[in-house]
């Protein structure tokens, strides 16, 4: 588990499994990342995330993150390596959740942790055009911006950019 002043990060269970289904169903969550997919494409994503992640694997580390005080569930984050020492990052929270600052202290734990637990040193993320306050966070983890690819993605039968970030840790070794 990870933990940082108001947050617990753990990895995901069975019992996380309407937590994720609602992250992926909600148009305030999915709006500006994804069209909302059936229930089966998530019940495939969940079942993935919840094989034990190990460093030298593929399989994604998924994490719930829950607010230390009152217990709530509040999203989920975590990465899938390409490399040993890359990290594909990303996080999914409630509405309830936007614009506390938990994006960002729930991400920098875990980039935090990976580097000091597994050396792991260099991070990208893909943010959707328009996506402001995801490019916020990542900005406030260290993240600086990458190319820009027109017309990489579709929501809705709309054209967007997609955003590259790109963090590299290695010159603090």
């Amino acid at each position: 588990m990870i933990e940082t002043t108001r947050l617990q990060l753990a990895p995901l269970t069975e019992s996380d499994w309407p937590l994720f289904l609602q992250l992926h169903q909600l148009p305030e969550v999915t709006k500006l990342c994804f069209d909302p997919p059936s229930e089966l494409e998530v019940r495939a994503k969940f079942t993935e995330r919840l094989i034990p992640w190990q460093p030298d694997s593929e399989t994604p580390l998924c994490l719930t993150i829950r607010d230390k005080q009152s217990g709530e569930l509040l999203g989920v984050t975590g990465f899938t390596c390409s490399l040993r020492t890359q990290a594909e990052v990303g996080y999914l929270l409630l509405p309830v959740s936007h614009g506390k600052g938990y994006a960002t202290e729930c991400l920098q734990a875990v980039i935090d942790w990976a580097w000091q637990q597994h050396g792991i040193a260099n991070y990208t993320a893909v943010v959707t055009e328009g996506n402001i306050g995801s490019m916020r966070v990542l900005e406030k983890c260290g993240f600086k911006t990458g190319p820009v690819v027109p017309n990489a993605y579709q929501i809705g039968g709309k054209s967007y950019a997609d955003h590259h970030f790109i963090l590299s840790l290695g010159e603090r070794r």
